[in-house]
């Protein structure tokens, strides 16, 4: 989707991989129709309505544990382009020949069919029940998601469509890896252009060569490779202006415009290069055999009278008469190479179309001056209700997965105003039990403590009821952005306990009296954890001191080979050197005894 010709496959290598706070407090533009029809396949036939099974488990995941705002964007009516291609890419998927076709009516538009029409509709009635803002297009989504992005409504744009760049998008995440440290995998315009060079209408430019969503063809015999290296040849303000010369038929008409280095392709009056001199066989080097073997070689540094020395294979000299000829054999390749690049796109009827250029630079996608953006209160009971009716779920299986979004939206208003208002409506914030640490990222693990006041028919978000089998069944073919951190519940002494993975900031200035009181006792803890080592490392005994202190160091081959032989406690050391000392003196004298020649023949038979 999006640009043709492996588009992602260019900008792959200007990817960022975000952490996990790179969308936290930050509003993100979501093309719901991208999350229905990217996972739905993987998954249909394994589980119920996957389309609201996605949706409900990734905007828990998205406000909850990246602590994002989402706002959701539907596709509009499509335009006559858009369904045109649609149709030639339903076919050619098919295998049938588009060419035998009829054409489809000029200006008539085909909505999407009726099926997916109806799973767009369900997972906005689910949104909608979790208090998400719900835009609609008046044509694609990512039209209006990458208008939001530019003009700053949302930090970043969540979809796979590389259009939304062309569309003004400056940030699109392409992919979520929840359980990674660095979840997202995200592209900046900024990256792009100063990678690669290309600006908004140069790649609009490119995807009117190589062929997007609403013209699959592009220019015949124009591959990706090519059209970057075109467009990249004029500037951004002028790169659609010279397609339009280029479209009436007359490739000499822009080129002497082409920017390569300064100087123009083309020129009536230039000046033809310098003829190339003379080069010798033996060395490659300018003159010939004879007058360096008379004169010398000074390229060789050889005296008069000798050769000079035999080029090796692939040389190529450096003279200024060769690089004059070298460049000028590049320039005509690139003149052909551009000459033919040109004849190829006039010889394109209605090319560019102006109705895709106006499509991608258009500012009217369906949000007026100012768009209403505003979040509100998930509606607990009905979405009870609806995904109890709609997946078959446990009432206590449903509050269990919602809770995570309850308690982050509950942080938030605490943060903004304090009240006394409950968790749920039955539990009030105790303490923090422990700092968690997961994919290299710290939440703080929170205690909620349920009410006494709490209404007695009220269901427990963890009681009793275990997920059912679907669910648990379902693992290994959901996508892990599903995965989200489930609350428990405990009793202690006699009360019962929420316990709930909060993010440490959110915490800190929802709670700042509990938690500055939490750290506290946490370095007193680690001091005395400290203080507690130190000493039992003090009254360790000098044995056990002197090997532990020796541990940091390389032991000699005999220390660490330590001999199984006991020194008999009777046999004080002194006499043991000292009758050792004898043997040897004693070894020392008898050898003296024997003559040298007599020895020698000991020792060498």
């Amino acid at each position: 989707m999006g640009v043709g010709g492996r588009f992602w496959d260019l900008l792959k290598p200007h990817a960022r991989f975000e952490g996990f706070d790179f969308l936290r407090n930050k509003r993100v533009a979501v093309d719901l129709s991208y999350w229905i029809v990217q996972h739905e396949t993987a998954i249909k036939g394994y589980a119920r309505n996957p389309h609201i099974r996605i949706t409900f488990f990734r905007t828990v995941n998205l406000l909850a544990k990246f602590g994002a705002y989402p706002v959701f964007v539907l596709d509009g009516t499509p335009s006559p382009l858009k369904s045109q291609a649609r149709v030639v890419r339903f076919f050619r998927s098919s295998g049938i020949d588009v060419s035998s076709l009829p054409e489809a009516e000029e200006g008539v538009s085909v909505e999407r069919n009726r099926a997916f029409r109806k799973c767009v509709e369900e997972c906005v009635e689910l949104l909608e029940l979790l208090g998400m803002p719900v835009l609609k297009a008046s044509a694609e989504a990512e039209a209006l998601c990458g208008q939001l992005n530019r003009e700053g409504h949302v930090d970043a744009c969540i979809t796979a469509d590389s259009d939304a760049f062309l569309y003004g998008a400056k940030c699109v995440i392409k992919r979520i890896q929840p359980n990674s440290k660095e979840p997202f995998e995200c592209y900046h315009i900024s990256d792009i252009e100063t990678g690669l060079g290309l600006k908004r209408k140069h790649l609009i430019a490119v995807s009117l060569l190589v062929g997007n969503d609403h013209d699959l063809s592009g220019i015949t015999g124009i591959g990706l490779d090519t059209a970057v290296r075109f467009v990249k040849s004029f500037r951004e303000d002028e790169i659609l202006n010279r397609l339009h010369e280029l479209s009436r038929g007359d490739p000499l008409l822009i080129q002497g415009n082409i920017d390569t280095g300064g100087e123009p392709l083309c020129c009536p009056d230039e000046i033809s290069p310098k003829p190339k001199l003379p080069h010798c066989s033996n060395c490659g080097h300018p003159g010939n055999k004879k007058a360096h073997f008379k004169f010398s070689c000074e390229y060789c540094n050889s005296t008069a009278g000798q050769s000079c020395l035999r080029k090796p294979m692939g040389f190529k000299c450096s003279c200024s008469s060769c690089d004059s000829e070298r460049k000028e054999k590049a320039r005509k390749k690139d003149a052909t190479w551009r000459m033919t690049v040109c004849r190829k796109i006039a010889l394109e009827p209605k090319f560019p179309n102006d109705e895709i250029i106006q499509m991608y630079l258009s500012d009217d996608n369906g949000i007026g001056e100012e768009p209403y953006i505003a979040w509100a209160n998930p509606r607990t009971d009905m979405l009870v209700d609806y995904l109890a009716y709609r997946q078959s779920w446990e009432p206590s299986y449903i509050r269990q997965r919602l809770l995570p979004m309850l308690s982050t939206i509950y942080l938030r208003d605490m943060a903004s105003s304090p009240t006394n208002n409950l968790l749920y409506g039955q539990y009030e914030f105790h303490s923090i039990q422990r700092v968690k640490k997961r994919y290299g990222h710290e939440f703080f693990v929170v205690n909620w403590k349920k009410h006494a006041t709490a209404s007695s028919d009220t269901r427990n978000p963890e009681e009793s009821d275990i997920p059912q089998q679907e669910s648990a069944e379902l693992d290994e073919f959901l996508d892990m952005a599903e995965e989200i951190d489930v609350p428990y519940t405990h009793i202690d002494n006699g009360c019962h306990f929420l316990s709930s993975d909060e993010d440490i900031e959110l915490v800190r200035k929802a709670f700042p009296e509990k938690t500055n009181q939490f750290l506290k006792e946490k370095e007193l803890k680690e001091m005395k954890s400290r203080k507690k080592k130190s000493k039992e490392g003090s009254e360790q005994t000098p044995e056990k001191t002197e090997s532990s202190a020796s541990r940091g160091v390389q032991l000699s081959i005999t220390e660490f080979y330590r001999s199984s032989k006991v020194v008999c406690p009777d046999r004080p050391e002194k006499n043991v050197e000292k009758s050792r000392g004898l043997s040897e003196g004693k070894r020392k004298d008898q050898g003296s005894r024997f003559s040298k020649s007599v020895r020698r023949k000991l020792l060498f038979g």
